[in-house]
């Protein structure tokens, strides 16, 4: 992994690449509560699984390497471990902790955080996720801690960090939280299960209310394109014929076919389509089973799927984070074993 980015401070407007990707929250199946997401991105995201133990002290004025909040610096210890996927080396996009609260940042064109105030607690935007990973044991403390948080917008890769944050916990509580025009809105509730990217979510409902999916059928008209309005329709739509599975081995299967649904397929043009935004192709695909801690990832460059179990680090013996890079052909299964020590770079 590189550990010397380039991360710099955006204060302007944001114009370049974006995570175009989706996230299915399952909290309706007796053997507990899943979620899927899909990771969209024009290049390597130089994807690292991560298990972070409990007592890390984590410097939120970072990114890489470079400060970028200078005044009034969020810093904190892990209160709880965590499985996370990290991003260039610079922090976490996707995860759970061990109390089965998860969380995803996805891509939100429209994102604004607004002017530094510097009352607020600054957080670069990419450890905003891993934040609440590390101090908040469901998604009700992970809004209060928020409350006097400012997420700061950061650059890395040449790709800004416009992102919005999806939460759920093992309860089946959700929320999804959105930066526009520097002012945080918040979807709070357990019918929030659905998540994708531009437009704002308020317009995203506004949008799936038009359809008509009361009666789901063989013969209903659903979206089929692949940007993130038809992604957002076509995922609400296909999670209507969850199955009530009879173990935790289907539901797994089932969410993850409904992920790859709405996955992006290699050969997609990497240009702006009928609605204005980029699209990219999908790089990898997590599963994650808040009730029993179970951590899935499939990289989408090849053709296998594996898992890691939360239980195989009891976070009061660990002594040190450690890392998978996923790629070789060999991972398959409960792969926590093949978890090696490791420093991470945030």
């Amino acid at each position: 992994m590189k550990r010397a980015l380039t991360c710099v401070l955006i204060t302007g407007l944001l114009a370049s690449g974006s995570l175009a990707c989706t996230r299915i929250l399952w909290n309706e199946s007796r053997f507990g509560v899943l979620v899927a997401r899909s990771m969209d991105w024009p290049e390597s995201t130089e994807p690292v699984l991560w298990f972070l133990p409990r007592g890390m002290e984590r410097d939120g004025s970072k990114c890489g390497l470079e400060t970028v909040v200078k005044e009034n610096p969020l810093r904190w210890s892990s209160k709880y471990a965590s499985l996370a996927v990290g991003i260039y080396g610079v922090g976490t996009v996707d995860g759970m902790n061990e109390k089965g609260l998860g969380g995803h940042l996805l891509y939100l064109e429209k994102t604004s955080f607004g002017q530094r105030n510097s009352k607020k607690k600054g957080v670069s935007a990419i450890l905003w996720l891993q934040y609440v990973l590390d101090r908040a044991s469901n998604v009700k403390e992970a809004l209060d801690l928020l409350q006097n948080v400012q997420p700061i917008m950061i650059q890395s890769h040449g790709h800004d960090s416009t992102i919005h944050l999806a939460l759920e916990d093992k309860s089946g509580a959700s929320a999804i939280i959105e930066y526009l025009d520097g002012k945080p809105k918040i979807h709070r509730g357990r019918q929030f299960t659905i998540m994708t990217n531009d437009p704002p979510y308020d317009e995203q409902l506004a949008m799936l209310a038009k359809m008509d999916f009361t009666q789901p059928g063989q013969d209903t008209p659903v979206p089929g394109n692949i940007s993130p309005q038809d992604r957002f329709q076509r995922a609400a739509y296909f999670s209507r014929f969850f199955p009530e599975p009879t173990n935790m081995q289907q539901a797994f299967a089932t969410l993850l076919a409904a992920i790859r649904s709405v996955s992006v397929p290699f050969g997609t043009p990497y240009n702006k389509l009928g609605d204005g935004f980029p699209v990219y192709n999908t790089e990898y695909r997590t599963v994650c089973d808040l009730t029993h801690g179970v951590y899935g990832f499939e990289l989408t460059t090849t053709p296998n799927f594996f898992w890691v179990e939360l239980a195989d680090f009891p976070p009061e013996k660990s002594i040190s984070p450690m890392s998978l890079t996923p790629g070789a052909l060999d991972l398959a299964g409960n792969v926590s074993s093949q978890f090696k020590p490791a420093l991470p770079p945030f």
